[in-house]
């Protein structure tokens, strides 16, 4: 049971009710929708720093999942594989991701070896990124990309953060998914 209650659509704030338009928008929204001013700007930074853009699909979910097993964040671990599935990661990866293998044994790909360092050092990490961690993505990602990957694991963070602490609920679809999967 989640920390607070997620309002249902006929009782959130007016400023709100927008974000409920397609049905049940998730429980970071309904959580949210407590402090519609902050759910107007929150969300849209959410969308930007997590949605499309120059970087893949697959290489955003590398920094979510990982960043958010780093965190022990439950809700953004179980949510994420689910997506991560979706953006083409196997089980073995995914599970490497979810810090329950080593990663330079599951992924091949330098550059997403690099990627997930970076993570590592961006979550895990006080004070500036180790240079060997900065090196190493510098090999294959150019700086707008840097700067994106550190954004994407900032943002990650800060929802890992909000979802544990309000204890969010995955979602039983889910839920359902990882266990077929085996990934529960």
């Amino acid at each position: 049971m989640s920390a607070v209650r997620l309002l249902e659509a006929g009782e959130a704030p007016l400023l709100a009710r927008p974000f409920y338009g397609n049905g049940d928008p998730g429980p970071i929204v309904t959580a949210l929708a407590h402090v519609p001013e902050l759910l107007e700007v929150a969300l849209p930074f959410i969308g930007s720093a997590l949605g499309p853009s120059a970087l893949s699909w697959r290489t955003k979910e590398l920094v979510i999942v990982r960043v958010s097993a780093l965190a022990g964040c439950r809700y953004c671990v179980q949510t994420h594989t689910a997506v991560a599935l979706d953006a083409g990661l196997s089980r073995a990866e995914i599970l490497a991701l979810r810090l329950a293998g080593d990663y330079e044994e599951v992924f091949a790909d330098a550059a997403e070896q690099a990627v997930i360092a970076w993570s590592d050092a961006v979550a895990g990490g006080h004070g500036p990124v180790p240079d060997q961690a900065r090196a190493r993505l510098r090999e294959h990602f150019a700086e707008h990309e840097m700067v994106e990957l550190t954004v994407v694991a900032g943002a990650t963070l800060m929802l890992n953060r909000f979802a544990t602490a309000l204890e969010l609920p995955t979602a039983p679809g889910t839920l359902s998914r990882l266990t077929l999967e085996g990934l529960l």
